[in-house]
């Protein structure tokens, strides 16, 4: 293994090596059937429990990405960012303030966002080019992301072309991914790879393998606009494709699955599945996020039932 195995500095990524990208094979049925056991295998009780769930508040990208978005939600929703859970439960726990890994919005939102979060260090994250198809004009999706670099987010959310996949262009993708990672500049990049759009595990785990060489920082599964978004098979596949990129290059490279995780329970299994595949040193906002909005309710009403031994009523922990 690479030397810089132990080193969290971001993915520099590597030269295209397309004979590694097409020798990556993904076995349907035993990925489908290991993935069928993680909800049963898994469970954690009471003070684990919401250590765990605290754990997950930390690292989920807090999002609005609707095209009713005004300025007076984002602010709600950044307020809901530096408080993500009562304070009363947190004391009650003995636990310090905790926030969001980051809070993720359109470009126009930018600055609301980032004036709301001042002096709180929560990262914003813009969705770009093209989001959520990427089939705008490809010097339109390259200046969309110098924009929301310049107005000042410190991480960007890219969608890949989907048809570079389906048609095996891995150069196409691969060089797409490349100016996309040198157009983001020092902020962070996660490739969306659109996973229920590319019609196979295999075509996902090797888009993967693709945005990793190209110097994305995290991989991430879904736009939330498609009709199947972040599933366990899908995270079993990439997940694993980090795992094989790291043991080649010694870059770790962060995973985030978005769209459809809305339970409290379903968090813990993600987390127990990076735990099972990837080790602890991945269940940090630096390496590992959620794209979510009410997950974070579902979590706060589990820890407020943890501390009173009553569950609330959903409306008490709106996102905004």
């Amino acid at each position: 293994m690479d030397q810089r195995a132990d080193n969290d500095t971001r993915n520099m990524g590597t030269a295209l090596d397309l004979d590694r990208v097409r020798a990556v094979q993904a076995n349907t049925s035993a990925i489908e059937r290991r993935a069928a056991t993680l909800p049963g295998r898994r469970s954690v009780k009471k003070d684990y429990q919401a250590a765990w769930l605290l754990k997950a508040v930390t690292c989920i990208d807090l999002t609005t990405l609707s095209g009713d978005d005004t300025a007076e939600r984002v602010k709600r929703l950044c307020a809901k960012a530096r408080n993500p859970v009562d304070r009363r439960l947190l004391e009650a726990m003995g636990m310090p303030d905790v926030t969001v890994g980051a809070v993720c919005v359109y470009h126009d939102m930018v600055d609301v966002a980032l004036r709301a979060l001042e002096g709180t260090g929560i990262p914003v994250a813009a969705v770009s080019t093209g989001f959520p198809a990427g089939l705008s004009p490809f010097h339109l999706r390259l200046a969309e992301i110098g924009e929301s670099v310049k107005a000042g987010a410190e991480e960007i959310d890219i969608v890949i072309s989907r048809r570079h996949v389906l048609s095996g262009d891995w150069q196409a993708l691969y060089d797409e991914m490349r100016a996309f990672r040198e157009a983001c500049g020092s902020a962070h990049v996660k490739a969306i790879l659109a996973t229920g759009e590319l019609g196979t595990l295999r075509n996902v785990a090797r888009a993967s393998m693709v945005c990793m060489m190209a110097g994305a920082d995290f991989i991430k599964t879904s736009t939330g606009k498609e009709s199947v978004n972040a599933t366990l098979p899908v995270s079993l596949t990439m997940i694993r494709a980090i795992r094989a990129y790291h043991a080649m290059t010694g870059w770790r490279v962060g995973y985030k699955p978005a769209g459809g995780i809305s339970k409290a329970k379903d968090a813990l299994v993600y987390l127990s599945l990076i735990k099972e595949e990837l080790g602890e040193r991945w269940l940090r906002p630096n390496l590992f996020r959620f794209g979510a909005s009410s997950l974070l309710g579902d979590i706060e009403r589990q820890l407020e039932h943890h501390v009173t031994g009553a569950y609330s009523a959903g409306y008490r922990h709106a996102m905004g």
